[in-house]
């Protein structure tokens, strides 16, 4: 699959994330492809911060991927930096293509560069399709994780 290009995310290919965001149960009770205007906020606020990497892949012109992966400095484990990898999303077209596992090998090499420790991510319980993808990807159900909405 040479003709993927994994690289920052850009405000035009913002419609395109957003869409993605959304093409599931969940994202679909929680996303506005309608309208973008905070979601041109967010992406200004990641930006602009040296810690954050929203990522899309690329095929022939056409969005078809992204992530979002978070460096983290800590005190914890000595010290160690680690890497959160939030908002995984694969174009329908593009699930079953082995698209994934190179988007999620990306983030990996890129916190291996960041001198990241731990990646880490969450993944939502009832997405248990999701669960077996990371488990196959060498990550462990580690942890129970707890949310407050706000």
């Amino acid at each position: 699959m040479s003709d993927l290009e994994i690289r920052p995310v850009t405000a035009d290919d913002l419609a395109s994330v957003v869409a993605m965001l959304a093409d599931d149960p969940l994202g679909a009770q929680r996303e506005s492809p309608e309208d973008l205007t905070p979601y041109e906020e967010a992406l200004q606020r990641l930006t602009d911060d040296p810690n954050q990497h929203v990522v899309v892949a690329v095929r022939e012109g056409r969005v078809v991927g992204t992530l979002q992966l978070t460096i983290v400095p800590g005190l914890s484990r000595r010290g160690a930096t680690r890497s959160i990898i939030e908002g995984v999303r694969i174009h329908g077209d593009e699930r079953g293509s082995g698209l994934g596992t190179q988007l999620i090998q990306w983030a990996v090499d890129e916190s291996r560069r960041q001198d990241c420790r731990l990646v880490q991510l969450t993944s939502d319980v009832t997405r248990e399709d999701a669960h077996r993808f990371y488990e196959r990807l060498g990550f462990t159900a580690s942890h129970l994780g707890f949310k407050l909405a706000l």
